[in-house]
């Protein structure tokens, strides 16, 4: 039998099949064996595995689940969501495939509105904006766009999760597309607050040195209780994994939601800016 030699240096596609084919290698298995255990053909291994057929995301779980990666820091799950965001800061398409599964989420953001609470006019804006700039192409925007809505969707599934949101005021005072785009952004903000799994709050900038957070940060609360955590500045993003290093940053978070104003306080100030009274 003829077997392709695989160069994963040719490309992450290429990569991703050359592990794949490593992997199952180093169990002994054949393609039939694993498509056996993932419930793909083996001439759908095959075609994976040579970077002739892109992996989709439910082939990278299968895989894992076969192959024992599942919620591995090298799964497959990963490392498609890699391939597939290339796009992204480090780090963030590991978050995403946890953000999907979390059982409480706590964001705090500053100077734009985060991604699950963004208006597609709104999150458009944002990436025709990074295009102008040649900081991204538009094929990477409209996959930034498209992952916001999938990012969304999640969290509509059964057994929602908890949602805490503080906003440093400054994500409602720059204003973003337009008057008209701005205000259906400030509106979904008021949607968001009245759902029952959902609290948010706006830091007012008149918190000065109270507020423990200078950059954007997010806590995952798993269902086994586990706790991770991204951050990001401009260049650069980092996922931990850690519990014991997140803990800290759970306190800070309910630091600021004490010292933050009450939801009905923060719904008010949208409001308020939404009529430009302020």
């Amino acid at each position: 039998m003829n077997i392709k030699e695989l160069n994963p240096d040719s490309g992450p596609q290429a990569a991703f099949g050359a592990r794949l084919r490593k992997e199952r290698e180093a169990r002994g298995w054949k393609q039939e064996g694993l498509a056996e255990h993932t419930g793909y053909s083996s001439t759908h291994i095959s075609a994976v595995e040579t970077g002739r057929k892109t992996a989709t995301l439910r082939f990278a779980r299968q895989v894992d689940n076969a192959l024992n990666f599942t919620d591995s820091p090298d799964s497959f799950e990963r490392e498609w969501r890699e391939l597939r965001h290339g796009c992204l800061l480090e780090g963030f398409p590991e978050y995403v495939s946890y953000e999907s599964r979390a059982v409480e989420i706590r964001l705090y953001e500053v100077g734009v509105v985060p991604g699950l609470l963004q208006t597609p006019e709104y999150a458009s804006r944002i990436e025709e904006a990074g295009v102008k700039r040649k900081a991204i192409t538009s094929e990477q925007a409209q996959e930034r766009v498209a992952l916001i809505a999938e990012r969304q969707a999640a969290l509509t599934r059964a057994n929602s999760p908890l949602v805490f949101v503080v906003l440093d005021e400054s994500c409602i005072r720059r204003l973003v597309g337009g008057p008209a785009v701005m205000d259906a952004q400030l509106a979904r903000l008021v949607e968001f607050a009245e759902l029952p799994n959902t609290m948010l709050q706006v830091a007012p900038f008149d918190m000065g040195e109270r507020r423990p957070f200078n950059l954007p940060i997010t806590v995952l609360t798993m269902a086994d209780r586990s706790l991770t955590s991204y951050a990001e500045s401009a260049q650069q993003g980092h996922f931990e994994r850690e519990s014991a290093c997140v803990v800290p940053l759970l306190t800070a978070y309910h630091q600021l939601q004490a010292e933050a104003p009450s939801q009905a306080a923060s719904v008010a100030m949208i409001n308020q800016v939404r009529k430009g009274t302020l």
